[in-house]
């Protein structure tokens, strides 16, 4: 009997360790760290909310569904650490005292949430019973000083969405974006744009890395992605950089650096299979039609256009292979609202796929062999 209890208070102890571990790499290690409790808690509770969006057959109506997965999951992870935190204390009370179940469970719950009403006979007990407080008070401040962290980058980042409508529209285009910028004037007023989003890239690169529970954070308006947004203004500045015959513009191709290495950092996070070092050549999910129409409704706005449409769709394919994969796979993981050459490449409609890249075997097999091949 003593060794039984040597040994569910040496598990209690370890349950207790991995928790606040899953804590400290989810909440305060400023990189993107695999925590596998926290994988686990996001993974069950969207395939919960799946269940039920799979029934709204209107995406305004799988939106406002999906609107509450990432904060439910927030809380929802809470919770799973302090309920294993009150089983790992609860074993190791029961280890150390000869109580019963349910009086362990008493002790360590009054201690993890400082009620008092509940406590251990001798010195020992009550350290285990400080620790438990000071472990309860922890988790609790961790979650409260993260929120505000977390809603002030999703404020930075849907700015920049929503400065992006009144550019490109909505859903974001990159054909739209050129024409408008044409029409009211010329591309010249784009210089300043492109660098915002390099900005933009860069923030969303460090705060998405950081906290990767903002990626499934939706927009204000069901219309509206972070995902698409990025797509919208890629495709702009790989079409103007490609196809417009006009001067060099360093700012567009920074932008565009910025943006790929940023999507490929936060598909990497959630093994989404993408190429780090593709070649020029490599197909996109971008039809050659698709181009053409493009271009077509360029020109007819009035879009100076370079005259080899060849050479100019090669430069085009050889910017958007650099994102193309992160683009597609970050579109499909968040259920991203129709838009053009993004959310609308995968075959499966705008429905989330039952089996997620980041939690499947398969999925993480195959991202690891891309990023190994690169």
């Amino acid at each position: 009997m003593i060794v039984l209890r040597i040994l569910v208070f040496a598990l209690g102890s370890a349950i207790v360790f991995l928790t606040l571990r899953s804590a400290i790499r989810t909440f305060l290690v400023p990189r993107a760290l695999q925590a596998h409790l926290s994988r686990a808690v996001f993974v069950t509770v969207r395939r919960v909310f799946w269940l039920r969006a799979n029934h709204r057959h209107d995406y305004v109506r799988r939106d406002k569904v999906m609107a509450f997965y990432a904060p439910v999951s927030l809380l929802a992870l809470l919770i799973v650490w302090l309920t294993l935190v009150i089983a790992g204390y609860a074993g190791m009370f029961w280890g150390l005292e000869r109580v019963s179940w349910s009086r362990a469970v008493t002790l360590a719950g009054s201690s993890l949430f400082t009620l008092g009403f509940a406590r251990g006979d001798g010195i020992i007990s009550a350290l285990l019973a400080f620790t438990a407080a000071a472990i309860g008070l922890f988790l609790l401040a961790l979650l409260i000083t993260y929120l505000p962290s977390l809603y002030s980058a999703l404020a930075r980042r849907e700015a920049g969405v929503s400065k992006l409508e009144v550019r490109a529209g909505r859903p974001p285009s990159g054909v739209y974006l050129l024409q408008l910028a044409w029409i009211v004037g010329r591309l010249e007023s784009l210089h300043g744009l492109w660098k915002s989003w390099e900005d933009w890239f860069t923030d969303v690169d460090q705060s998405h890395s950081s906290f990767p529970a903002l990626v499934f954070f939706r927009s204000l308006h069901a219309d509206e992605s972070w995902v698409t947004s990025a797509g919208g203004i890629l495709d702009g500045a790989s079409l103007y950089v490609s196809s417009a015959d006009v001067p060099r513009e360093p700012e567009a191709e920074f932008m565009i650096r910025a943006g790929y290495l940023c999507l490929r950092h936060i598909a990497d996070f959630f093994w989404i299979p993408t190429p780090h070092d593709p070649a020029p050549t490599d197909p996109i999910s971008v039809t050659r039609e698709e181009y053409e129409a493009a271009c077509a409704t360029l020109a007819e706005a009035g879009v100076p256009l370079k005259p080899d449409r060849e050479q100019a769709w090669r430069d085009f394919a050889g910017w958007r292979v650099n994102y193309d994969a992160a683009l597609i796979g970050l579109a499909r993981l968040t259920m991203a609202p129709p838009a053009p050459w993004s959310s609308d490449r995968y075959p499966d409609g705008h429905y989330i796929p039952p089996a997620l890249p980041w939690l499947s075997r398969h999925g993480r097999e195959a991202g690891r062999a891309t990023r190994g091949a690169s």
